[in-house]
């Protein structure tokens, strides 16, 4: 039987989970995977948490270079988080000739191309299921089970914190700020949750996932971010009047004109497969030319289910040594990036005329080839109107917006993207 050595560096939620998982599956792996994988080393300066677990004083080490030099470990898994002292210590994995498994989508989406280079020039190996979704497998699906299809686009749920807001005042009708005090007292927001709300975790998310989608580098500081400021209740309201809901959502497709990567909020038809998920679930949609739609669902944190993606990638690891890195992202080639999207939008406007605005608002849209979807009068007075157009370059639709306000046709009060 194969014996393979791991050692995790920092015992957190995700570090304590895949101890946990190593430990209680230890049989099981060997029964199923032929495989005796042992904790051989920890890197944690909390007490507390080694005792919590239960570990071995004897395997905890005092410093990286103790881990990296230790010849019974093969396998470091990396579940610090943040840049600094977690990307010092995986480069030393690496440079040792150590496979490393992580969690960390803020290192791997701003030093990829580092970590890649280093993973490659030392015959090492990187993976990172975990960093993505939690325990939803669309790393592996990506490079291991969609790889006969040119992948035209994604769109997902790929943060639970600011999904499971959205789902209360969807479904329950809770201000925002309400919401989020019950994310917190649930453990699925952080004291200073920014990352979740604002977007830049769903912005990490992307990054990678549509890198290894469409085979190049797609930097995150070039994908297009809006988080949660532009939704209230009241455009929770006109989504539930119209037979939508809003969500989150991370875009990614690959178009003639080029790749389009974007974060933000959007209106989702309640027939679609994404506008079902709730609370903290995750979820992601992918089109193949061959394979058609695949959509992955499950939830996106957590200890047990991210350490099993943690674990997943030590199982692949400990089998799979000839495969150096995990991405095989081209690290040179520099992608061209659309930033004048193609999306449906909600729009709502207000008439300036309510006998012979809309006719004016219809007849300023078919100038531009721009087509609505869904409208509807809302008010007494009858000069509010809601609508949702069909996918519209963005370029034209702000163009047709501007030349509506300029001519005292109508003002745009609200506006947000939407999925056709």
């Amino acid at each position: 039987m194969k014996k393979v050595g791991v050692a995790i560096l920092g015992l957190g939620v995700v570090g304590g989970g895949t101890y946990r998982i190593l430990l209680e599956h230890r049989e099981f792996y060997q029964r199923t995977q032929g495989l005796d994988l042992t904790v051989e080393s920890v890197l944690e300066p909390d007490e507390g948490k080694i005792a919590a677990l239960g570990i071995d004083r004897a395997i905890v080490a005092s410093n990286i270079a103790e881990v990296v030099c230790n010849p019974d470990v093969q396998i470091i898994v990396e579940c610090i988080g943040g840049e600094g002292v977690a990307r010092d210590y995986v480069l030393a994995a690496l440079y040792a000739g150590k496979t490393v498994v992580t969690s960390n989508k803020l290192l791997y989406a701003k030093h990829s191309d580092e970590l890649e280079r280093a993973a490659r020039q030392h015959h090492a190996g990187l993976q990172l299921e975990a960093s993505c979704m939690g325990g939803v497998p669309i790393v592996r699906t990506l490079l291991n089970g969609l790889q006969a299809n040119v992948v035209g686009s994604m769109m997902g749920i790929v943060n639970g914190t600011t999904n499971y807001i959205l789902s209360k005042m969807t479904e329950e009708g809770a201000a925002y700020e309400e919401a989020l005090a019950q994310a917190r007292q649930l453990g699925y927001a952080e004291a200073d949750p920014e990352s979740d709300l604002e977007g830049f975790d769903s912005v990490y998310k992307l990054s990678i996932l549509a890198s290894l989608a469409f085979h190049t580098k797609v930097p995150a500081d070039r994908i297009l971010r809006e988080g949660l400021s532009k939704v209230s209740k009241d455009a929770i309201g006109c989504a539930k009047q119209l037979g939508y809901v809003i969500k989150l959502l991370a875009v990614g497709k690959q178009t003639k004109q080029g790749i389009e990567v974007r974060v933000h909020p959007a209106f989702v038809p309640k027939e679609h497969p994404l506008a079902g998920v709730g609370g903290c679930y995750n979820a992601i949609f992918l089109h193949g030319d061959s394979v058609g739609d695949v959509m992955l669902y499950g939830e996106g944190a957590g200890a047990l289910p991210t350490g099993s993606a943690m674990v997943s990638d030590i199982i692949y690891a400990a089998n799979h040594y000839e495969n150096i890195s995990s991405s095989r992202i081209s690290v040179e080639e520099k992608p061209k990036l659309v930033t004048d999207f193609c999306s449906a939008y909600f729009l709502r406007l207000e008439l300036r005329d309510a006998a012979e605005g809309l006719s004016k608002v219809t007849a300023q849209f078919a100038k531009r080839g721009i087509s609505v979807k869904k409208l509807s009068r809302v008010g007494a007075d009858g000069k509010r109107i809601l609508l949702v157009t069909e996918e519209v370059q963005e370029s034209v639709l702000f163009g047709a917006l501007e030349k509506l306000r300029e001519s005292g046709i109508a003002e745009t009060d609200m506006r947000l993207r939407a999925v056709s």
